[in-house]
């Protein structure tokens, strides 16, 4: 099981701040691929990922009790 946690627009979209799922061994393209299809988000592309409060990449592999952060960017002034 993995924990997830949704910011900003994705919080909005998914009607969640933090969901568990069954995950382990997917990469991080793989649980936005299912995660992207489950909520219907779009730009999901441009949101980065956080696995155990470190940036991860599109390929690292999810272990069992790892949380995920997405945030997706921002802008303001």
């Amino acid at each position: 099981m993995i924990q997830v946690h949704y910011f900003a627009h994705l919080r909005e979209v998914s009607g969640l701040e933090v969901e568990n799922l069954e995950a382990a061994g997917k990469t991080i393209a793989e649980l936005k691929e299912m995660l992207s299809k489950k909520y219907h988000l779009a730009g999901f592309d441009t949101v980065m990922t956080a696995v155990n409060e470190e940036f991860a990449d599109e390929e690292t592999v999810l272990q069992e009790g790892d949380h995920v952060a997405f945030i997706p960017p921002v802008s303001g002034g």
